[in-house]
């Protein structure tokens, strides 16, 4: 088992160094066309890992699945980790407003904002890592614990509903404060470099403070998020690497949404349901036996309606609601057919993708329905037509090969 642990860590470090060694090697501001197309090689790369997790615990390679604690099949390993995968993953969308928000105050440019998120993740699995294992063993040693997580689901779930907008103020952030006891600050960029030298001495840069705050911002939503996923498994294995995962594409997720995540204002509301069904499912556990596809299913609807009535509410609030002589346009003809058109190729395209997602881990044509739910949204919109040229530009290759291979 210990070699299991040590594999994988080997291959987080290998994929860390390969992204800030070689292929981020330079800084560059990230677009939003190469935003995407790195959040879907770490999805993708996510999906890959949980078909050879399915394989590993299937075959119990290396002890996985011989504990009666936890999952002993691989497709209910799979589905596990696919939950808790999504669930880390939608959790994480609050932080990239926050995130934004903490690169405004110190004014950090487009090209330095991927170094300062490369090393709050390193400090984010480190920190994860240790809080994952305080957390599994207290569920193991105290199973009174699982109403405990589950009363702070529910409390924070509570809390976002009833606060407002988030606030950034690092002025009052306590490690903030302990760095500029410790060391000078200059306001100015020196490249990349979070420390220099200032009349002898060691000072620090606007991106050391933009870390310290984006890896104390992590700590608090990690109390949230690590219970979430606890409640999905309890075998530390799945809930580890999910985390993992999940966290791994969080920068290339920033940068493909971050300037958009304002138009999604009702996926807080998603998200907070999301935080306390779970609550009231650990809540309930021992009374009401809630399965893992009822699970995920609950989480995706509410996450497709969010954003769907986030769809709407945006184009609604683009569209003009007087004419030119002031008189005021009804709601039902500034839903134009070309607006309706957009919102539902949106929702069922997405609708689509998630089915296929979820069928990659569970009996059915995943492949298919992924393809299909492409084809949909590229019938409206740019990025998805780019996709599902990639898509078919790969697959003709393929089929290429393997009829000269044949031949």
């Amino acid at each position: 088992m210990l070699a299991l642990w040590v594999g994988f860590l080997a291959l987080v470090f290998l994929l860390l160094a390969l992204d800030l060694g070689v292929f981020n090697r330079k800084d560059h501001e990230i677009g939003i066309r190469e935003a995407f197309g790195w959040t879907i090689f770490w999805i993708s790369l996510a999906l890959v890992f949980n078909a050879v997790l399915c394989f590993f615990y299937k075959h119990h390679w290396m002890g996985l699945g011989l504990d009666p604690r936890y999952p002993s099949d691989g497709p209910q390993a799979a589905m596990l980790f696919f939950t808790a995968y999504v669930v880390e993953k939608s959790l994480s969308l609050d932080n990239i407003f926050v995130m934004a928000l903490i690169f405004s105050y110190f004014a950090i440019p487009l090209k330095y904002q991927h170094r300062v998120l490369f090393w709050g993740i390193v400090g984010a699995l480190v920190l994860r890592g240790v809080m994952i294992g305080a957390g599994v063993v207290l569920i193991q040693k105290f199973t009174w614990m699982i109403y405990v997580f589950g009363g702070i689901l529910v409390l924070t779930a509570i809390k976002m509903a009833t606060s407002g907008d988030e606030e950034v103020d690092p002025e009052k952030n306590p490690l903030l404060r302990l760095v500029r006891r410790w060391f000078p600050v200059v306001t100015r960029f020196e490249g990349h470099r979070f420390f220099v030298r200032e009349n002898g001495r060691l000072a620090a840069t606007p991106l050391l403070l933009a870390l310290v705050v984006v890896e104390s911002t992590d700590v608090v939503f990690a109390v949230d998020s690590i219970p979430a996923v606890i409640a999905v498994t309890h075998d530390p294995f799945l809930v580890f690497t999910s985390n993992v995962f999940a966290i791994l594409g969080l920068r290339s997720l920033y940068f493909a949404l971050a300037a958009v995540m304002n138009k999604f204002r009702y996926l807080k509301a998603s998200l907070v349901f999301v935080l306390g069904f779970i609550g009231v499912k650990m809540l309930l556990s021992h009374l009401v036996h809630i399965s893992t596809a009822i699970s995920m299913g609950v989480i995706g609807a509410a996450l497709t309606i969010g954003i769907v009535f986030s769809v709407i509410a945006s184009y609604l609030e683009e569209s003009p609601r007087r004419t030119e002589t002031g008189a005021r346009i009804p709601l039902g003809d500034r839903l134009t057919e070309k607006t309706l058109r957009k919102i539902w190729i949106a929702a069922s395209g997405g609708t689509l993708i998630l089915v296929g997602l979820a069928m990659l881990v569970l009996p059915g044509p995943g492949l298919f329905a992924l393809a299909g739910g492409f084809a949909v949204l590229a019938t409206e919109f740019t990025w998805a037509a780019v996709v599902t040229r990639h898509i078919r530009r790969h697959v003709a290759a393929l089929s290429e090969k393997a009829k000269s291979s044949v031949k």
